[in-house]
C-alpha cells in the first residue's frame, strides 16, 4: 500500500487549513460558550485515545505505521481496540473537532473534520482492512463483526 499523505500529516495539514479558513472568512465566526475549556478537554480526550492506540500496538510489538499494515505482526484486539478498530484515527478526528471548537468557526468546525472522516472511510481504512484481512483472514473478519470502525 502506497499512501500519499499519512493520517497524522493529514491532520496537521487540516489544522493549518482550518486556521487559514478562519482568518480568511471571519464572518463565519461562532459564539461558543467556554470554547477554550471545551476544546482543551476534547483535545485531552483525543490525545488519550490516540496514545492508547499506540500503546496497544507497542505492547503487541507490531507496527504503528499506517503505510505498512501488511507488516503487522499481530492483530491488536485488546485495550482500546475492544472499543474502536481505529482509535488513533478517532483521536485525530476528535482533535480536529476540538481545534474547530477552539477556533469557533462554522466552516472549520464542520468542513475539515467531515472531509477527514470521509477520506479515512474511503481511502485509508479500507486499504488497511484489506491488508489485515489478507494477513489475518477469519480472525480479522470476526473482530470486524464485533468492534465498530470508529465507535
Amino acid at each position: 500500500m502506497n499512501l500519499k499523505i499519512p493520517p497524522l500529516a493529514l491532520t496537521c495539514i487540516f489544522i493549518v487549513l482550518m486556521s487559514i479558513l478562519t482568518w480568511c472568512f471571519p464572518q463565519f465566526t461562532l459564539s461558543i460558550p467556554s470554547n477554550i475549556i471545551a476544546s482543551i478537554l476534547l483535545a485531552f480526550v483525543a490525545t488519550f485515545i490516540s496514545v492508547m492506540g499506540v500503546v496497544s500496538f507497542r505492547n503487541a510489538k507490531t507496527t504503528v505505521s499506517p503505510s505498512k499494515p501488511d507488516q503487522a505482526s499481530s492483530l491488536v484486539v485488546k485495550g482500546i481496540y475492544k472499543i474502536s478498530r481505529n482509535p488513533m484515527y478517532l483521536g485525530f478526528l476528535l482533535f480536529l473537532i476540538a481545534w474547530g471548537i477552539f477556533l469557533s468557526h462554522l466552516l472549520s468546525l464542520f468542513i475539515f473534520p467531515a472531509i477527514f472522516f470521509m477520506y479515512m472511510n474511503k481511502y485509508q481504512i479500507p486499504a488497511e482492512e484489506e491488508a489485515l484481512h489478507k494477513k489475518f483472514g477469519e480472525h480479522f473478519l470476526n473482530y470486524r463483526k464485533v468492534v465498530r470502525r470508529w465507535l
